[in-house]
């Protein structure tokens, strides 16, 4: 594994968004002197917080996979996971929502899982549901250890006896044929291939190996911490802090000071000079390329986009969950509109996640959250115009959809709505304008993804979506340990 050459004393980590505090964590843990440079006045990145007349909403990520990822970070400084975070395993995880009426709940546990199946469609389906989880867990045990929570510089370093065993296993085929194999009713080949679109393509185009997000979402189980996913950064940040990381907020950087082919400061906009051994770069890979280092970043392919519609209501559901899956009648169709031909979704499948359900202290007394996600293509796909009336246009549209699917008088119990677009993730400095960053194909999965560690600038180090191992909560904090070790050595 290359490492950071020279001393690592001194360590300043730009942005203070889930990677970057995970990294801070390690690196605090392995003795290192870490300041944190945030931009806004609190952390968490992409995870971050919108208040808006008394409603609370998760600005990012609403989806919680693989608590023991947190648990670990915060263990590196011998802290606890229950003394920072109040977590609800949710059950069901997600309930799915079928044009046709029908609705599958999907539970953890597999039992009960299996049991739920068997109701909805029938005995043989339950069947492959059992088959399909002892194949997802598989890959999971295949790919962590070598290819996920790993620091990989070549292909060369693929290498190993696991990869056989994936390639045996299928891992390299299209996810909907192996899906296939599983299942055969549409409604779960749906709800155990979509999560594709995490990974930015289509089940049909992504490799089956990506069954794992399905096994993290819908085997591994789903959590919601009290307060939002928000209070995960919250609580990353306030163990740094215990622990003697300095993290300044409200300091935006300006750019990275080179030397002979080292970082050896970070400038702030209002023009400070904080010295550094190493460097660590949150924000979103290429956004830090362009703007921190004056350089170009490589091109890749990105992700497809989504509009996030928040909305405080006066409306409750009774047969909704806290997670749901509206589909709608097309399928693949979507996914060629929102990631080949980048169009909107004539026929939306839709993402509703009603916090306030399981957390009534986000909304004010008898009112509800929602949030609202739609994919949508990437400003590099469709150049849309998203800064004039089509974000209230569409918001609209999605109000009425979402009636048509059951949510009865949903419009008019809006009190506070906020829409976000890739306009506004653009602005936020996310590249092509999408919160997914670059998209999973083969050609940008594994060491093929750009690399954490600067390929000439020896002591800079890239962590979050963009680098390895990419999209999601999980990965992102993997992806903090991975930084980490590159300044320190401690890990393969």
């Amino acid at each position: 594994m290359r490492t950071v050459s020279g001393p690592t004393e001194r360590v300043v980590i730009v942005g203070a968004g889930l990677g970057g505090l995970a990294a801070a964590l390690h690196l605090a843990a392995a003795g290192r002197r870490v300041t944190v440079l945030e931009r806004e006045p609190v952390p968490g990145g992409r995870a971050g917080r919108l208040a808006l007349e008394g409603y609370e909403f998760d600005t990012g990520p609403t989806v919680l996979t693989m608590p023991e990822l947190i648990a670990e970070a915060l263990g590196a400084v011998g802290e606890e996971l229950g003394d920072w975070l109040d977590l609800t395993q949710l059950d069901p995880a997600y309930r799915a929502h079928y044009p046709d009426g029908s609705t599958l709940d999907v539970i953890t546990d597999t039992v009960r899982m299996a049991a739920e199946i068997s109701r909805v469609c029938g005995a043989r389906e339950a069947d492959g549901y059992l088959r399909f989880v002892d194949h997802a867990r598989a890959l999971w045990r295949l790919e962590r250890r070598d290819f996920i929570e790993r620091n990989l510089d070549s292909p060369r370093d693929l290498l190993t006896a696991n990869l056989l065993r994936l390639l045996a296993a299928g891992g390299f085929r299209r996810l909907q044929t192996k899906i296939n194999q599983f299942f055969r009713d549409p409604r779960t080949r749906r709800i155990f291939s979509f999560q594709a679109m995490y990974a930015g393509l289509a089940p049909h185009d992504a490799l089956a190996l990506y069954a794992v997000i399905a096994y993290l979402d819908a085997v591994a189980g789903v959590w919601f911490p009290r307060g939002g996913v928000h209070a995960v950064p919250r609580a990353l940040a306030g163990a740094a802090e215990k622990h003697g990381v300095t993290i300044r907020y409200g300091t935006p950087a300006a750019h990275v000071e080179t030397a002979a082919g080292r970082a050896t400061a970070v400038v702030t906009e209002d023009g400070e000079r904080i010295l550094a051994d190493a460097v660590v770069l949150n924000p979103d890979l290429p956004v830090a390329y362009r703007d921190l280092l004056g350089q170009q970043p490589r091109r890749v392919r990105y992700s497809p986009s989504c509009v996030v519609l928040h909305v405080g209501s006066t409306r409750g559901y009774s047969r909704i969950a806290h997670h749901n899956i509206h589909f709608g009648r097309a399928w693949r169709t979507t996914f060629d509109q929102v990631i080949r031909r980048g169009e909107l979704m004539s026929d939306p499948s839709l993402l509703v996640t009603n916090p306030s359900r399981t957390d009534p202290s986000v909304a004010p007394p008898g009112r509800h959250t929602y949030f609202v996600l739609a994919p949508v293509p990437n400003l590099e796909r469709a150049p849309l115009d998203w800064r004039g009336d089509l974000p209230s246009r569409y918001a609209d549209s999605l109000l009425r959809t979402l009636e048509e699917r059951g949510y009865t008088g949903f419009g008019a119990g809006v009190e506070v709505r906020d829409v976000v677009t890739p306009a506004r993730w653009a602005d936020l400095g996310l590249a092509a304008g999408t919160p997914f960053a670059a998209a999973h194909t083969l050609a940008q999965t594994g060491p093929f993804r750009p690399r954490n560690l600067h390929p000439t600038l020896s002591n800079v180090v890239f962590v979050g979506s963009g680098t390895q191992p990419g999209v999601g909560v999980p990965m992102v904090l993997i992806s903090g340990k991975l930084a980490a070790a590159r300044v320190t050595g401690a890990l393969r």
